[in-house]
């Protein structure tokens, strides 16, 4: 696998409203888990359609792991033109650090936003131009945006072969779980 989508909730799907909130960092250690084996298998593109929660966060994670793997690239394909427009100032701000660490940006369409079309159009694009996902989502755990991608993933995976990885919340709750438990001994 030389490109793999990665994608997942938004945040406020799981209330996660700040970027302080501890959660952000069980996720990314779980995105990091699973990309290490697959970049030392020869990945070499890591890419997210750029929105708010667990596509930043795995650009982090990525922009962490490119300093003992260089040869890793990132790329945040977003649907439309500015999709940080409406954002409030701080995520705004957000945004632009983590497209500083990225190797490629480019919008989908390069309109405003118009329409779920576009959304559609990125989504497509996105499938087309990797060999697997990686998604951060749980249906057990309540139905967010993310099912989208997974039905669509999974027709690709039958059809194609496509690699689809998945993260739950029992993945993240373990991690959580063993930092707990060494922080208490």
């Amino acid at each position: 696998m030389k490109n793999l989508l990665v994608t997942g909730y938004r945040a406020h799907e799981l209330n996660i409203f700040s970027q302080k909130h501890k959660g952000i960092r069980y996720i990314q250690k779980a995105i990091i888990n699973k990309l290490i084996p697959l970049i030392e298998d020869g990945l070499e593109w890591v890419i997210t359609p750029g929105q708010y929660g667990v596509d930043l966060w795995a650009c982090e994670a990525v922009i962490a792991l490119k300093r003992r793997y260089p040869h890793l690239k990132l790329s945040i394909l977003s649907a439309y033109k500015e999709p940080e427009q409406n954002w409030k100032e701080d995520k705004q701000d957000y945004f632009r650090k983590v497209l500083a660490g990225v190797d490629y940006y480019a919008p989908v369409s390069n309109r405003p936003y118009e329409g779920v079309w576009q959304l559609s159009a990125r989504d497509e694009l996105l499938l087309r131009r990797t060999d697997g996902i990686l998604l951060v989502y749980d249906e057990d755990a309540g139905e967010g945006s993310p099912r989208y991608m997974k039905e669509k993933a999974l027709k690709k995976a039958e059809r194609d072969g496509y690699v689809f990885i998945s993260i739950h919340s029992e993945d993240i709750q373990s991690i959580a779980d063993e930092e707990a438990l060494r922080e208490h001994e």
